[in-house]
């Protein structure tokens, strides 16, 4: 992994981080995001969705063998020994899924989309971090009608997230998204250069 300049990007729900990474892969940079990859673990046939089967039963899955995300987080909601069987599982093949393809992009430097960076310490594994700004008001604006769900329950996904002033406080940049796509891209040009000669710096150090 030592090669790669990885930034890690992150953001509350709603910011506009994949905005804010499709822009960063218009420029030629290989986006990995911790969403995707998380699905990736868990697709039928997968060792991890078979693992989650013979564990929790067959109640888990869909009829078409998709996982039951809904009926997954009923069987470990306020089961704390559960859920930690269920992260124990995943994280590590996460990681693994993640890493390998960082390992086999070829752009300059690798964005690392990951909306928990910061509470799954993944931000120890990365070269610089990145954080998407949005006030709260429109977070949950943005949020309820992309999503179509009701005010409050964004506003519990907020809560259950890292705060925004910790996630500010630890971003080594921040990109405010006020909805300004000039001046986002202008943005990310910008720092597209920046990581581009960091990137260069830290493979010159090798």
């Amino acid at each position: 992994m030592e090669h790669k300049f990885i930034v890690g990007l992150t953001g509350g729900i709603g910011s506009g981080k994949t905005t804010v990474s499709d822009m960063f892969n218009q420029h030629g940079i290989t986006i990995v995001d911790a969403d995707l990859v998380a699905r990736e673990v868990v697709a039928p046939e997968s060792t991890g969705l078979k693992a989650i089967v013979s564990h929790f039963g067959e109640r888990v899955l869909q009829a078409d063998g998709q996982l039951d995300r809904a009926k997954l987080r009923i069987e470990i909601f306020d089961q704390p020994e559960q859920r930690e069987w269920l992260n124990n599982l995943l994280h590590p093949m996460i990681r693994q899924l993640m890493f390998s393809q960082i390992e086999q992009a070829q752009s300059a430097y690798v964005i690392l989309v990951a909306p928990l960076l910061f509470e799954n310490e993944l931000d120890k594994l990365v070269n610089s971090t990145l954080a998407v700004d949005i006030s709260p008001q429109l977070q949950v604006s943005r949020t309820s009608s992309r999503d179509n769900v009701e005010p409050e329950q964004v506003q519990k996904i907020i809560a259950s997230q890292i705060s925004r002033e910790l996630r500010l406080e630890k971003a080594n940049k921040i990109i405010e998204n006020t909805g300004d796509f000039d001046y986002l891209r202008q943005a990310v040009a910008k720092l597209h250069q920046e990581y581009l000669r960091q990137a260069q710096v830290t493979q010159g150090e090798r």
